[in-house]
């Protein structure tokens, strides 16, 4: 039996894309780079992750369609987290974020979301798809399964969007007056959800919007080691394979998976 304390767990869906098919091919090409030795496993904190007890990779997870699947996402994060683990999911599209934190839910009281996108993915209706890649913090929210949401990247505000991150008291950092000096304050612990396209296309091609003016990787790679709060599980999405250049955004992704793994064990 394993003694891991963190599982790294694929969820192959994009299904709920607006615009192009591809991010469920995600998982698997993060996995061939992380585990090809072009690269070096070690953290920048120092941790070791080849060979390290303290992870574990359980594979993806085989998803039907529609709602079933989203049953899917939340009952194999429940399972995960009952027996102790912690889980960085890797997308797929942004809608396996709600039933993945569903289940942290129902086992974190004060669960806070840290969430970097170019988009805030808070439409209420979205072409009539409840579970939309564009709306997951609409349905988090809605529902009251976190007690704070904390945005950073975004740069794609409409009139709809604005008026839902009032209705739910969002905070958000929008790139228009981003400092990178800025401090983020939490009550409990953290969820961490990457969404590629909050960097700048420069640094992550292999998107479905491309989105310029985002962060930098060490921007984001600087909040997130910056956060002096317990880690409990993380997601990296919307990273499309179909659009990539030399593996450039699948690296960034493992650089991620690294400094996640790291900060989390």
């Amino acid at each position: 039996m394993s003694n891991s304390q963190i599982s790294v767990i694929g969820f192959p869906l994009d299904e709920n894309s607006s615009f192009l098919r591809g991010p469920a091919k995600a998982p698997d090409v993060i996995r061939k780079i992380f585990d090809s030795y072009s690269i070096n496993l070690c953290a920048e904190n120092g941790v070791e992750l080849r060979n390290n007890p303290c992870w574990n990779d359980v594979g993806n997870v085989d998803l039907t369609t529609g709602a079933d699947a989203m049953n899917q996402i939340e009952n194999s994060i429940r399972g995960l987290l009952n027996s102790g683990i912690k889980p960085i999911s890797l997308g797929g599209d942004h809608s396996i974020t709600f039933p993945i934190i569903k289940a942290f839910a129902e086992k974190y009281e004060k669960l806070n979301i840290f969430h970097i996108d170019a988009h805030p993915d808070l439409y209420d209706n979205f072409e009539d798809n409840p579970y939309s890649h564009a709306s997951p913090f609409a349905r988090i929210m809605e529902n009251r399964l976190v007690n704070k949401l904390v945005q950073v990247g975004i740069r794609t505000i409409n009139p709809a969007q604005q008026r839902q991150i009032d209705k739910f008291d969002v905070e958000v950092h929008d790139m228009i007056n981003f400092d990178s000096s800025m401090n983020f304050d939490f009550d409990g612990p953290v969820y961490i959800s990457i969404d590629l396209d909050g960097l700048d296309p420069a640094f992550a091609p292999g998107v479905s919007h491309h989105e310029p003016g985002g962060l930098s990787t060490r921007q984001a790679l600087q909040m997130i080691q910056s956060l002096d709060y317990e880690i409990v599980g993380a997601d990296i999405v919307e990273y499309n394979p179909d659009r990539d250049i030399n593996d450039m955004t699948a690296m960034v992704c493992v650089k991620f998976l690294k400094e996640l793994l790291a900060k989390m064990s």
